[in-house]
């Protein structure tokens, strides 16, 4: 606990001071959140947060169900455990490497443009536009967290009863039948807990875009943390990246609020 109040008391302190490690902090009330208002790369950063938000988390959410459906249903002996564990095994890599990897993956003479050669398709300068850009850092993201959430939508397939599946069998329901009318509902509290915390994960992406992009081109792929690491350890800016990281917690917190009542109905678990 202590651990955990004290840096969230002195970050909202902080906040309201101008300080640059060197010297004291200076109080100026409310012009740093001021300043936000004014400032082009929070408007920058907040909007690209939320597209990336919008981009991960229902790829993330939807890929890693339909492969734990798929595995459950038709893997689940010793071939089932090596797909699992060979899905995990990006969850696990640093975030670095990963980001190198999709890096190069990307490049210009890079397998996938080198594909798109074999198959006629122009080449993509996945790194020179905004658009392609959030894409190449999206799918990185995407692929490096699957695994995780896979794995808990294949526990909790695993917790609904077989004489749900065995009835709805005899009943001469088809795969897909079964998917939406017994699997669905039946991970529902699960589902809302991995959209919950793939939008707190996507509003802290950091490594995978300043390995791959460092928020470029320009400010195409800036986050509000990247943000906040640029304010804090390259301007020394303390006070304002404070008020950036307050921000931030605020929004996630909302965020999370309103998930909660679309979700979980406002009912309390």
């Amino acid at each position: 606990m202590t651990f955990s109040i004290i840096p969230i008391l002195m970050n909202v302190f902080l906040s309201f001071t101008s300080y640059n490690v060197i010297q004291r902090p200076q109080l100026v009330w409310f012009g740093n959140y001021l300043r936000m208002f004014k400032d082009p790369y929070i408007s920058a950063s907040f909007k690209n947060t939320v597209l990336f938000t919008l981009i991960i988390v229902p790829c993330q959410t939807v890929i890693s169900l339909l492969l734990a459906a798929i595995i459950a249903a038709n893997f689940k002996k010793t071939f089932g455990n090596f797909v699992r564990s060979a899905l995990f095994i990006p969850v696990i890599a640093s975030s670095v490497l990963v980001g190198t990897l999709w890096s190069l993956l990307l490049s210009s003479y890079g397998p996938i443009n080198e594909l798109l050669k074999i198959l006629g398709l122009p080449t993509v300068n996945w790194f020179g536009g905004k658009i392609s850009s959030i894409i190449g850092v999206s799918a990185a993201t995407v692929w490096k967290h699957i695994g995780y959430f896979l794995v808990i939508f294949y526990a909790g397939i695993l917790d609904i009863p077989a004489s749900l599946y065995e009835a709805a069998k005899v009943d001469g329901a088809n795969p897909i039948q079964t998917f939406f009318n017994i699997t669905l509902p039946g991970l529902s509290k699960i589902t809302y807990l991995i959209i919950t915390l793939g939008t707190i994960w996507s509003f802290q992406i950091f490594d995978m875009v300043y390995t791959m992009t460092g928020g470029g081109p320009g400010l195409s792929t800036v986050t509000l943390v990247l943000t906040i690491y640029n304010t804090a350890f390259k301007e020394y800016n303390m006070g304002y990246a404070s008020a950036i990281a307050l921000l931030m917690f605020i929004l996630v917190v909302i965020i999370q609020a309103v998930q909660k009542k679309l979700l979980a109905g406002g009912k309390d678990e």
